[in-house]
C-alpha cells in the first residue's frame, strides 16, 4: 500500500513539474508558428508580401484589414502607425529588429522596419517581409501611405 501511493506522489509531482513554464529564450521569428496568413503590403507602386505568424495579436490586427494608413518616418529605421484600438500584446526584446519586421509597439503601434539594428525595446512579432529587398526605397525617407491587405 505504502509503494502505490509513494508511485501516486511521484506521478502526480512529475505531471506537475512538466507543466512548469520553462525559461529557455524566445525563439526565432522563423521558427514560430504561422497562420498560414499572407499580408500584401502596397506601398505607392511597389507591393510586397509578408508571413504573419499564429498569434492573437495578429487575429485581432486581421480582422482589421483591408487597412490603408499613413505611417510616419521614426530615427531613419522605421515607419509607425498608431492604431485606433489597442491589440493584445506578448512583448519581448527582439535584440536585434530585421529589415522587413513588421512588429507592435505597446498596444497600438504599428511599425514596419527598413533597417537591421540592435533594440532594447520591446515589441510584439507580427510577421515580417518576405523579401524586404526595395523596401526601404520605397518607403522613402518621410510619411507615407501604405496598404495592408491579406493575400
Amino acid at each position: 500500500m505504502k509503494q502505490l501511493r509513494l508511485l501516486l506522489v511521484l506521478l502526480i509531482f512529475s505531471m506537475g513539474s512538466a507543466a512548469c513554464k520553462s525559461n529557455t529564450p524566445r525563439p526565432d521569428i522563423s521558427t514560430l508558428p504561422t497562420m498560414s496568413n499572407r499580408l500584401r503590403l502596397r506601398v505607392g507602386s511597389e507591393t510586397f508580401t509578408a508571413t504573419l505568424l499564429d498569434n492573437p495579436t495578429v487575429a485581432a490586427f486581421v480582422a482589421q484589414l483591408p487597412l490603408t494608413v499613413s505611417m510616419v518616418e521614426l530615427n531613419g529605421n522605421e515607419k509607425y502607425y498608431d492604431l485606433p484600438h489597442a491589440l493584445p500584446t506578448d512583448a519581448a526584446n527582439p535584440g536585434t529588429i530585421q529589415a522587413g519586421d513588421l512588429l507592435l509597439y505597446g498596444s497600438n503601434t504599428l511599425v514596419l522596419f527598413y533597417e537591421t539594428f540592435s533594440t532594447s525595446y520591446r515589441y510584439t512579432r507580427m510577421g515580417r517581409v518576405d523579401n524586404p529587398a526595395g523596401l526601404a526605397a520605397a518607403l522613402g525617407r518621410g510619411n507615407v501611405s501604405v496598404t495592408f491587405e491579406l493575400q
